[in-house]
Parts: C-alpha cells; sequence; structure tokens
C-alpha cells in the first residue's frame, strides 16, 4: 500500500495490473494504482506516459488491453463514459468535450435527456432550467441555455463541459490538463470543485503538465514513465527536480528558455500591421510592425484580442477596417491560401479542431501544408517524395509513433502538437504564427519546441509567438507585446531586469 495512505481505508478506486496496447505501441505496462477519498491525486509524466489512457479506462472512454479495475470494492469495466458516470466517475478531458451544432443546455445533459420527455418530448424549457442550475453551481453565471454552444469561446465551453460532469455528482472526478485551456478565471472555479470534492470525502485525479500547480494543489504526486508508473509522492516529498527527473528518467536543469541577452538591431520589416479591427470586435485600431529574425511575443488576458490578432495576419478573420501588408511581396493579406504561399504557417491554439484531422493519418497530416513542396517537375506526388517528406519531419521532431500511417487521434497530446509543427516546419516558413503553441504538453517536448523556434529565429525567420504563459513569453520573445480590450497596452524589450510583476501591470 501507498506510504502516504496507511492510515486511510480501502482505495475508492484501484488499478491492477493495466495494460493497453495501439497495434505494436504499448502505452500502459502493468499499471497498479490506487485513488482514495478525501484527496486530490495528481498526474504527471512525459507525453505518451500513459496518464490519460488510464485515466479514460477508468472511466470508460476506451478498454483495457488486460488487468482489472475495482470502484468502490465492486469489479469496475465501464463499457462508455455514460456508464462511468452512472457509477460515479466523471472526466473532463483534455480537448474539447463538447459537441457542435446543439445548444448548451443540449450538451450538459446529452445521453440523459430522458429526464425531461413530458408525453414522449423533452420539455425544452424543464431542460434549459435545470442546465442554468447546473451552471450557477459551479459559477458559471449570466450564460443561456438555450443558445447554441458555437456561440461560445472554447474556453467558455470547457465551463460547460465541467458543469455537465459536475451536475452527474461524481465521487471521483477527473480532471485532465484543463486548466490549460482555461482563464484564471475559470482556473478558480475548478480549483474550487476539486477542493469542495475533497471536503466531501470524494475523490479527485488531477493531471497537469503545470508543476507549481501540481505541487500546490495536490496530496499525492504519481509519475508515470512509458506506460510504467514510476514513483508516487506525499507533499512532503515533491521537490521539481527530483520529479522531473522521476518523469524524464535523468536529471533535467531548468534552463528552458533562451540565455541571450544581446540587443539585436532589425530594420527590414516583413509585415505592417496597419490600424486593423476585427470583425468580431476584438482587436480595434491596431497597428505594428514585425521584423525579420524575431520572435515577437503577443500576450494579456482572456479576451484581450491577441488569439484574433493570430488569425488576422494569417487571414483567417474578417477584418473590417485596416490592413496587414507582406512587405517583401506588397501583398495586402486577404486568406489563409494566399498566406500560405507567401511562407506563412499558423499553429492554432485548438489544435484538435483546427490544426489537425484527427480520424487522417501523420503522414497526410503533415503533407496537407505541403503538396506544393513534393511535386515533380511534371506536377506528380509519389508516394516516395510523401514518405521522405513526412520521415523527415517524424524523425527531426521525434514524433513518437507506430508508423506514419497512426491516426494522429491515437497520438498523446505533446506528439499531436509535433504533427501540427511538421506541417509548418516542412514548408520551411519564413513566417510563422503560433497560438500557445506549448499548451499541454509536458516538459520534455516544451524544450525541444522553445530549442526549435530560437534555430528558427536564427535561420531569420520570423516568429509571431502567443501565449497565455507569461514565463514562455519574457524567456523567449526579442520583443514582447501586451493587449488589453483589443489594444496594445504595453510593450517590452528582452531584458534580464523584466518580470512577470512588470509585465503584469500592463495587463489589468
Amino acid at each position: 500500500m501507498n506510504p502516504a495512505n496507511e492510515n486511510l481505508n480501502e482505495p475508492i478506486f484501484k488499478a491492477v495490473q493495466i495494460c493497453k496496447t495501439f497495434g505494436s505501441t504499448v502505452a500502459l505496462d502493468h499499471v497498479d494504482i490506487s485513488i482514495y477519498r478525501g484527496q486530490i491525486t495528481g498526474l504527471i509524466g512525459e507525453n505518451g506516459s500513459g496518464k490519460s489512457t488510464i485515466t479514460s479506462i477508468a472511466a470508460g472512454m476506451q478498454p483495457a488491453t488486460s488487468g482489472e479495475m475495482y470502484f468502490k470494492g465492486q469489479k469496475h469495466n465501464p463499457s462508455s463514459m455514460i456508464e462511468g458516470a452512472k457509477a460515479g466517475i466523471g472526466m473532463i478531458v483534455q480537448e474539447m468535450g463538447t459537441v457542435p451544432g446543439i445548444t448548451i443546455a443540449q450538451n450538459i445533459f446529452l445521453g440523459n435527456e430522458e429526464q425531461f420527455k413530458t408525453f414522449g418530448f423533452i420539455n425544452a424549457g424543464k431542460m434549459n432550467k435545470a442546465a442554468k442550475e447546473a451552471l450557477d453551481n459551479i459559477g458559471f453565471t449570466g450564460v443561456d441555455p438555450s443558445r447554441y454552444i458555437d456561440e461560445l469561446n472554447m474556453q467558455d465551453r470547457k465551463l460547460v463541459e465541467i458543469a455537465k460532469v459536475m451536475y452527474q455528482n461524481p465521487e471521483m472526478l477527473v480532471v485532465d490538463e484543463t486548466t490549460t485551456a482555461l482563464s484564471q478565471t475559470g482556473r478558480e472555479i475548478i480549483y474550487g470543485i476539486m477542493k469542495r470534492m475533497k471536503e466531501e470525502n470524494k475523490a479527485v485525479v488531477f493531471i497537469s503538465h503545470d508543476l507549481e500547480e501540481l505541487m500546490e494543489i495536490c496530496d499525492t504526486l504519481t509519475v508515470l514513465r512509458d506506460g510504467k508508473l514510476i514513483t508516487t509522492m506525499t507533499k512532503e516529498q515533491m521537490v521539481a527536480s527530483e520529479i522531473k527527473k522521476y518523469m524524464v528518467g535523468r536529471k533535467m536543469t531548468d534552463k528552458y528558455y533562451r540565455d541571450d541577452y544581446e540587443d539585436e538591431t532589425r530594420d527590414e520589416v516583413v509585415l505592417e500591421i496597419d490600424n486593423i479591427t476585427s470583425g468580431k470586435g476584438m482587436l480595434i485600431n491596431f497597428s505594428e510592425k514585425v521584423y525579420k529574425g524575431e520572435i515577437l511575443g503577443i500576450g494579456g488576458l482572456s479576451h484581450c484580442g491577441m488569439h484574433e490578432l493570430g488569425k488576422c495576419i494569417f487571414g483567417d478573420e474578417k477584418i473590417l477596417a485596416g490592413s496587414v501588408k507582406h512587405v517583401p511581396s506588397g501583398e495586402i493579406i486577404k486568406n489563409p491560401k494566399q498566406a500560405v504561399s507567401l511562407g506563412f504557417g499558423y499553429v492554432s491554439k485548438d489544435r484538435d479542431t483546427e490544426a489537425l484531422v484527427l480520424t487522417a493519418s501523420i503522414k497526410d497530416n503533415i503533407v496537407s501544408a505541403g503538396f506544393d513542396k513534393i511535386k515533380n517537375k511534371f506536377g506528380m506526388i509519389t508516394n516516395k517524395a510523401e514518405k521522405n517528406y513526412v520521415n523527415k519531419q517524424v524523425e527531426e521532431l521525434t514524433i513518437k509513433c507506430a508508423s506514419i500511417d497512426q491516426n494522429v487521434q491515437y497520438l498523446s497530446g505533446g506528439n499531436k502538437q509535433k504533427v501540427v509543427f511538421g506541417k509548418w516546419v516542412g514548408r520551411d516558413c519564413d513566417i510563422l504564427i503560433l497560438d500557445c503553441p506549448t499548451r499541454g504538453v509536458d516538459i520534455g517536448v516544451k524544450a525541444a519546441m522553445y530549442q526549435l523556434i530560437y534555430n528558427m529565429k536564427k535561420q531569420g525567420k520570423t516568429i509571431i509567438m502567443i501565449s497565455e504563459e507569461l514565463p514562455e513569453l519574457i524567456g523567449m520573445s526579442d520583443r514582447l507585446i501586451i493587449l488589453r480590450d483589443g489594444q496594445k497596452s504595453g510593450e517590452f524589450k528582452r531584458s534580464r531586469e523584466l518580470s512577470e510583476y512588470m509585465v503584469i501591470e500592463s495587463m489589468i
């Protein structure tokens, strides 16, 4: 038994020798894990370590290949997440867990609509009222449940998902990387829910790549690596350097970011953003010049307009007034196809719905942005050219996969992100717009991505890095621009003295 729990009763959940394979890929290798009431149990590990796999099996999202599970002392083998929820396990998934094309209320009660039927018809008013109560109960107030879910932004859709899971009153809650998709307000909501469940003697399993967050919130922390359980630590045993060592199997340093601070002179303008106002009104009369060979950081609080800015530059967001000019060609950017032809690349924040086709292979995803790069002189694309093009990206980005024909949906979050990078790195883009490029990836992948970004800068590429994480903006940017209410509220040059406190002053 885990020494942290010797004075506690039997675990609420227990996995015994759980294995999970996807073809020749071993995702879980004879994992034993116990979860106890009255505790927040953290799970951490590099992408592909098995964190999401073991919890998704517990919740009923997918079956184990072998092994046994017990929940509340009974054999547990749910065939679906609905069955898992009825047993008492709720899971808030890492990526988007809502269904487009239906209302907020219909999302909350999807699979449980029977309770609102009267004479064979669903009473929409009754459902909307119950949905509002569910939203109010988690602190997400002032939203009309009869609205279509598509009208909400990514963060608010995640709050709807949380309301759905909590309405089912789970005894064990799995929070899989959810906080990375939430604003600070949303994070406080989920932290409050976890704290309340602990006080009610229920159980929480919290998956995160944020070490500080885990060390502050969790009572115990379990480390997985390559599908195996490595160790479980009590709160007193949690030391950042030790956790990182267990995660990667070697000692890690804290040096992720650039360590150069020389004041470079840049005079070659590659982009002129001239007084743009976006169609959704998130940007108002925004102007900026972007230079060749610089990493331009863009930050701010939720709804400040930074994500819309990235889309406007790429031609993927309607501009009501103003323009984005590609200076070397003199062309005004009108749409993504034109931007790509001019050497732009765009890594979207919403990876699974905007950047990848999950049901397609790694090969098809990477090559989708590079057909013009691999055509022969007759305009033909051969299988050999495709494979060589994709294999180069898989090797250089160290994408862990069974083969390039593996479906992207079966990859870990970090390897999915590498596939997105591969689409644009393969094209040798001159201007790369990165929207939250390290969201939901582990420390090893982060370090590799930061090095890749820095190498591209050294090659004279222009990087526009949009992020909600101040440390990486300060650590990687040559210049850092802060947005507030759709306008520039601060600008900072790269400096050893630049601190989060100095930047936050411009955000609030």
